[in-house]
Parts: structure tokens; sequence; C-alpha cells
């Protein structure tokens, strides 16, 4: 595996192995806390770090079948496997903010509900700062290596604190207001499920337009187009089309050539223009080259 590969590889399991570990500590310490302190928001916020939880697993595998070379089956590389993995992902948000708002809409037809205790409050402000600090994190490496995966296990580390802030306000008026407002713990808890949810319809986005083959941005097939034409021998780019696949381009690209050439010469171009953009832009990984010939 070249160098730039493994870099990246090791820079996204890097982000998703600490994201792993903290999750775990976290899920184990609002579980307890919201069984002892009486807090259901608490407990669904547990739910939602232990969907955290499984999600990193989904994008360390993703990450890592994405950095396998190209094989037999597989000619165009394993790109594909993060968006599969970002998608799932979403998923996993989707069923969790189901879980959440089921439990709690059930608490709230009971008759009677225990207050949270103060001490829970505390919990959730130091979950909310690690779990903002995470995102931070995540989102900075995902945008380092260009990885749609990464990109998803950061919002669910920014959904992860919004459920945590939105318990500590639903904790905070049960507290203040008494036990007549000792519901708006789980109140505080839908909202959060309804957060979540949004995220997790939102986030699938980028990874199915990935699956469904996107052309890329205009910005770079233009500097692609640019690249191929700064090749001697190469009178005009025709077509070029470019499709992304996990964190690098496949591209495919008319060039038009002399019409008295002979074919050893235009594959020699073809040859150059391919190594050429590889080398400008490093993130096309490769490029198809059909000659034509020129009208000039």
């Amino acid at each position: 595996m070249p160098d730039a590969p493994k870099a990246r590889l090791h820079r996204g399991l890097r982000a998703t192995f600490v994201g792993m570990a903290v999750n775990a500590i976290l899920t184990g310490t609002k579980f307890t806390a919201g069984l002892f302190g009486h807090s259901n928001a608490l407990i669904a916020d547990a739910v939602e770090s232990l969907a955290d939880m499984l999600s990193s697993v989904i994008v360390w595998r993703g990450l890592v079948v994405a950095a396998a070379p190209a094989d037999r089956e597989h000619p165009y590389g394993h790109g594909k496997a993060e968006p599969l993995a970002a998608t799932f992902v979403a998923t996993m948000l989707l069923l969790a903010a189901g879980f959440i708002a089921a439990r709690s809409a059930h608490e709230l037809t009971l008759d009677t509900r225990d207050m949270p205790r103060p001490f829970t409050l505390y919990v959730l402000l130091g979950v909310v700062l690690v779990k903002e600090l995470m995102f931070r994190f995540v989102s900075r490496e995902a945008g380092s290596i260009e990885s749609i995966t990464l990109y998803s296990d950061a919002a669910h580390h920014r959904s992860d604190a919004i459920t945590s802030l939105a318990a500590a306000v639903g904790i905070t008026v049960a507290l203040i207001g008494g036990p007549k407002y000792a519901k708006a713990d789980d109140a505080a808890a839908i909202v959060a499920a309804c957060i979540i949810a949004y995220n997790g319809w939102k986030l699938p986005r980028p990874a199915v337009n990935e699956l469904m083959d996107t052309s890329a941005s205009r910005a770079l097939v233009r500097r692609i187009e640019k690249a191929a034409a700064e090749v001697e021998g190469v009178d005009n780019i025709e077509k070029c089309i470019a499709r992304k696949s996990g964190y690098q381009y496949l591209v495919d690209m008319h060039v038009e050539v002399d019409p008295q050439m002979t074919v050893a010469d235009a594959h020699k171009i073809s040859h150059r223009v391919k190594d050429h953009v590889r080398e400008k832009i490093p993130e096309v990984s490769d490029v198809l080259v059909h000659i034509e010939p020129s009208d000039n």
C-alpha cells in the first residue's frame, strides 16, 4: 500500500478508535448515573452512546475495506465501502432515535415519575463538553482525509452532545420546577430523539450520491481538463467525467490529437495524459483516455 493511503488509513483509524474508547467510558457512566439518578433522558443518552460505539465499529471496518487495493473481483478498488458504512451509520442513528422516543413517550403516560437527582446534571454537562470536543477532532480528521464515513462518525458525536444538552435542560427544568415538572426529563429526551432522527435522515445523502456515481464538482473537472491540456500533443479535451470512489476519483476522458498521428504515438500521449493528471491531482486514482481525431 502506498504511503499516502497508509497515512490516510492510520489517521482515520486513530480517530475511530479514540471515539470508540470515549464512547465506551461515557456509555457506562451515563447508564449508571441514569439508573441511580432516576433520569430516563440520561439512560436514553447512554443508548445513543452505545449506538455510537456500534457505528464506530462499522466505520472502522469501512475504512479498512476501502483501503484494500483493487483485485480481480473489484477491479475499481473497494472505495465504495466508505459510503456503504456511512449509510449504515445513518440507519443506526434513526434506530436509536426511534428507541429513545418510544421509551420516553411511554414514560410520559405514567402517573408517577421519580425526580431526577441533581448529580445527573453535572454528568450531562461533562458529557456535552467531551462529545463536542470529539466532534471537532473527528471532523478535522475527516476533512483532512476526505472521508465521508468519518464525517458520519463525527455527526454521531455531535448528535450525542445534542441529546446530552437536551437532557440537561430537561433535568434543570425538573429540578427547578419540582415534582410536577419531573416529566420534563422525558420531554427533553423526545426532543433529542427528533434531532437525532433529523441527522440520521440528512446524513445518507452524500453517501447515496457517491454510491450512485454522481459527477464530481465542476471545479475538479476543470482542474483535470487543464492538467490534461498541458500535455504536448493534446489538441483539445472533448469530454471529461469524474466520479468519486472512497476518497479518490475515477476519470473518463476523450482527448483529441492530430488525426495523422500513428497509433503508437497516440497511445504514448494517452499514457502521458494519465500520468500527468495523477501527478498534478493526487486524489485522482485512475484516468481512462479515449483518443479522438482532432478537427484542427
